[in-house]
């Protein structure tokens, strides 16, 4: 399938039918809310804030936001990737047929919550599982991986450097490669996110829900959520993204007008330290699709993160917070929602893609 023929077919249709496919195997989370975050962001930012910035001297926005959130983070592995990973495999074996897919394995590279993902779906099929992964990866991803019966491999942190080592592996086992975001029917299985998010809100009689927002790494989340929302004009999707040493790669892709293809950064972050992929970023860049993107800092991050452990009551991973540290900080989409959404506001659902931390990693993040 050609790259057009494949941006073509990525349809909500896709995303229902995967959904369809994967409901046996993942859960359906929570959609929460929390009117002391709502309270929060619908506060202005001191002025001290907003030194430094384009809107120096400027009164703060006063947007108002009523907020919903995904509980990816309570999803099987800690992480909406186990929607993706179930998809793409089952896929897989509806195509090249349970012996073969058996007989070879499956292989991919993954900081963390792909790796674990993977490593669950085949384990749940009886399929061979062989992961790449970043020596700095965290303990608990790397635990969580081998727990599931995965053949760890080692590697650098870059994505140059994890491809380099599937590649050889692949050579020496046949393994059939499940990439983890740059693949129609991952970005399909996130996209199911989407589809149960709106189902939920819909559930609570709230009317249309105005915004969603997902943090964008390689962007199989953000491509799949605008996927789903690609017939639905009056929900705007948004992405998110920490600013630490480049890892912004696509709110300056879309910038230049050109995607960035080599990232290498060590934002707290870890989840979102890949560049966002090719069919991912034809998704993203497609202004009918998806609105925008909004960086933010690692403060920024543990300033949410901070929020949603304390005032939630909910474990969330430094990933999953970027979108609420968009709409906490960032004034450009604080104005925005001040001026589209008058005295009523905006409902925005903001997905908490994951929850794959430790006590002792939240101990350094606040120590």
């Amino acid at each position: 399938m050609s790259s057009a023929k494949t941006v073509q077919a990525l349809t909500p249709a896709a995303v229902q039918a995967a959904y369809d496919l994967i409901q046996p195997y993942v859960h359906r989370t929570p959609l929460l809310t929390c009117q002391t975050l709502d309270a929060i962001a619908s506060t202005p930012q001191s002025t001290e804030a907003l030194v430094d910035t384009p809107f120096e001297g400027q009164t703060p926005a006063r947007p108002n936001f009523r907020f919903y959130f995904k509980c990816e983070n309570l999803q099987r592995i800690g992480a909406f990737k186990a929607r993706g990973a179930f998809h793409a495999l089952l896929r897989l074996v509806e195509e090249r047929g349970e012996e073969e897919v058996k007989r070879r394995g499956v292989i991919t590279h993954s900081s963390g919550n792909h790796a674990q993902a993977l490593a669950l779906a085949a384990s749940t099929l009886n399929i061979p599982a062989y992961i790449v992964m970043p020596r700095i990866s965290t303990p608990s991803k790397i635990a969580g991986t081998k727990s599931h019966g995965a053949e760890v491999i080692f590697s650098g942190s870059t994505s140059v450097e994890r491809e380099a080592v599937v590649a050889e592996l692949q050579a020496k086992t046949g393994a059939l490669l499940v990439p983890p975001y740059d693949y129609f029917d991952v970005i399909c299985g996130q996209g199911t996110t989407a589809l149960e998010l709106e189902a939920q809100y819909a559930e609570r009689g709230s009317g249309i829900l105005d915004a969603v927002i997902t943090p964008v790494g390689g962007g199989g989340l953000n491509a799949g959520v605008a996927t789903y929302f690609s017939d639905k004009p009056q929900t705007l999707v948004f992405g998110a993204e920490p600013s630490f040493e480049g890892a912004d790669d696509c709110r300056r892709g879309l910038q230049a007008g050109q995607r960035v293809e080599k990232v290498s950064t060590l934002t707290i972050a870890d989840g979102l330290r890949t560049p966002v992929g090719v069919l991912n970023w034809e998704v993203i860049s497609d202004k009918r699709k998806v609105e925008g993107v909004f960086a933010v800092t690692e403060e920024q991050i543990k300033a949410a993160m901070r929020l949603v452990l304390e005032r939630m009551k909910v474990v969330v991973e430094p990933s999953a917070v970027v979108g609420l540290a968009a709409c906490l900080f960032n004034e450009d989409l604080r104005r925005r929602v001040e001026q589209e959404g008058g005295e009523k506001g905006w409902d925005v659902a903001i997905v908490f893609s994951g929850g794959n931390t430790t006590v002792e990693a939240i101990s350094k993040l606040f120590g």
